[in-house]
């Protein structure tokens, strides 16, 4: 099961609600957590598209709900922004018992914050993303100006958030003012990436610069030009992911581990599709890939297509055939390059047509040989990439048993 469901104790004892994504592969590379915006849920769509496509590239992600929000018990009344910081911690050490310790944290928005105060509390973690935070937790007090006077008076009030009625204690207004920043940011000993859109008009890009301010090295910073605060444009929530994934290994041990079926290299490759939609996540062993299709045809063009996939196999099999028979020769191959095409044509085209009406499928391939090889070299060559194996396997078809798992 990719999605598994998760519950645990929370800051106040009572029981949180969680998701986790796990790898198509169902081996982690490694295992992050997400914090998810102010009055959110683990069920915005940023938050599950940016687990979802960090699950497609090898790490297990568990988001879940604070206290009082979304399928979490409790009572957002209740909650402020320390008893947040609480329910993380509360979550990794439900990870570290149940799955393994969090070596990533990621916050959006208020979860930003909350995931800088909780790093130096987490041994296990090595970098930490913020994606659209404020500088200040306190940031979170214009969405209720309109009832902060009544907060004040009379100790609580209801306020609209996003369409929906909070009800707001003084205790949550005194435990913002309460939160030391700077000296946080500062004293963080974890790897920093910043992510931010400078036409964000719910947390302005100037609080992305006061965070890179603070924080000390190792620290990076990338612009979500275009996106709005919610990234609600699914490309902006799949390419935080992306370059996230990128940026953490070079903090992140994203340990390989043996196959436990005892299966080689080449054996193990797994794809996983969700319901409505082409969006298809693959992995290869360790190794984490997306297919997709085209917008045209429904797609989101998240990756390449299954038949892309083929061709650019037929590619690198070519080409690494090609320089290591070159080598082996001594000869001057400095590359191979691989051009390919994937496309249906008539098999009356074809000479081993059949049917005059029917099509069949034919890749194109262009070879371009780089070096100071002789005519004889470069036709051997090309002969030589006829033997690659699999061309051969294509050529010679594919026998495919299919079962259906338990």
């Amino acid at each position: 099961m990719a999605t598994q469901p998760l519950t645990f104790a929370g800051s106040s004892g009572q029981d949180l609600a969680a998701r986790l994504e796990l790898p198509a592969s169902g081996r982690p590379r490694a295992y992050a957590l997400f914090a998810h915006c102010f009055t959110c849920s683990k069920n915005i769509r940023a938050a599950v598209d940016i687990t979802r496509t960090l699950s497609g590239l090898g790490i297990a992600v568990v988001r879940f709900d604070f206290t009082g929000l979304g399928e979490s018990e409790g009572d957002f009344a209740d909650s402020n922004f320390s008893s947040n910081v609480e329910d993380l911690l509360a979550a990794a050490r439900h990870m570290e018992d149940d799955l393994e310790a969090p070596a990533i944290l990621i916050g959006h928005s208020l979860g930003g914050p909350a995931v800088l105060h909780a790093a130096n509390s987490l041994p296990s973690v090595r970098a930490v993303a913020t994606i659209g935070a404020p500088a200040d937790p306190a940031h979170v007090l214009h969405h209720l100006s309109s009832a902060q006077d009544e907060i004040e008076r009379t100790g609580e009030a209801t306020v609209q958030i996003g369409g929906r009625p909070f009800q707001v204690k003084k205790q949550f207004l005194d435990d913002l003012e309460d939160q030391r920043m700077a000296e946080v940011v500062s004293g963080l000993d974890r790897a920093l990436l910043v992510f931010h859109s400078p036409i964000d008009d719910i947390v302005g890009i100037e609080n992305a610069a006061r965070l890179y301010t603070m924080a000390k090295h190792p620290k990076s910073f990338v612009s979500l030009d275009g996106a709005d605060h919610l990234l609600s444009d699914p490309a902006d929530s799949k390419y935080v992911a992306t370059v996230l994934a990128a940026w953490a290994q070079k903090y992140v041990d994203l340990k390989v581990e043996d196959d436990p079926e005892g299966l080689s290299d080449a054996e193990r490759a797994v794809s996983r599709t969700r319901s409505g939609s082409f969006y298809t996540e693959i992995g290869v062993r360790h190794h984490g890939m997306v297919a997709d299709e085209p917008a045209s045809v429904g797609g989101e063009d998240a990756g390449p297509t299954p038949y892309e996939y083929v061709a650019a196999g037929l590619g690198a099999c070519t080409s690494m055939t090609l320089q290591m028979y070159a080598t082996r020769k001594g000869w001057p191959l400095e590359e191979a390059v691989v051009r390919l095409k994937h496309r249906k044509v008539h098999s009356a085209d074809c000479e081993r047509s059949e049917t005059e009406d029917a099509r069949i499928d034919q890749i194109d391939r262009e070879i371009e040989l780089v070096g100071p090889l002789d005519e004889a070299q470069r036709e051997r060559l090309m002969q030589i990439a006829d033997r690659c194996p699999v061309h051969r396997t294509l050529e010679a078809g594919v026998r495919i048993e299919t079962s259906q798992s338990a």
